[in-house]
């Protein structure tokens, strides 16, 4: 997967993570899940096109594993909709898949562009 695909993938994934995030309740809980959900969701493809654009390897890398933690962020908070049966496990476990595999492309990246090392 190259990185223009790469992009598209992580917006597709951040509109999904808003229609996931607008369907919780609104409940106490539902709203700060939703936004601490929209907040992760968002940035991993904010922070993605950012680090395609990094000043440098070191940039590129630091870059990378803030999309790394916001993916597992975003999996996270998946995870507790669930536990907490905020909504349905069968809406929410595809969008969480694909946090999980965000996670790992991301990971794998990450530690070939540090095996690599820096500029």
């Amino acid at each position: 997967m190259n990185s223009d695909e790469l992009k598209k993938r992580t917006q597709q994934f951040a509109l999904r993570v808003l229609a996931l995030g607008g369907a919780l309740p609104r409940s106490p809980a539902g709203r700060v899940i939703a936004y601490q959900l929209i907040k992760s969701g968002t940035s991993v493809g904010a922070n993605y096109r950012s680090a395609c654009r990094g000043k440098s390897k070191a940039d590129f890398i630091s870059k990378l594993g803030t999309v790394l933690e916001e993916a597992d962020e975003s999996a996270f908070w998946m995870e507790l909709i669930i536990a907490g049966e905020l909504l349905s496990a069968a809406r929410v476990q595809p969008l969480l898949q694909e946090a999980n595999e965000l996670t790992a492309i991301f990971a794998a990246g990450l530690k070939t562009a540090k095996r690599n090392g820096p500029e």
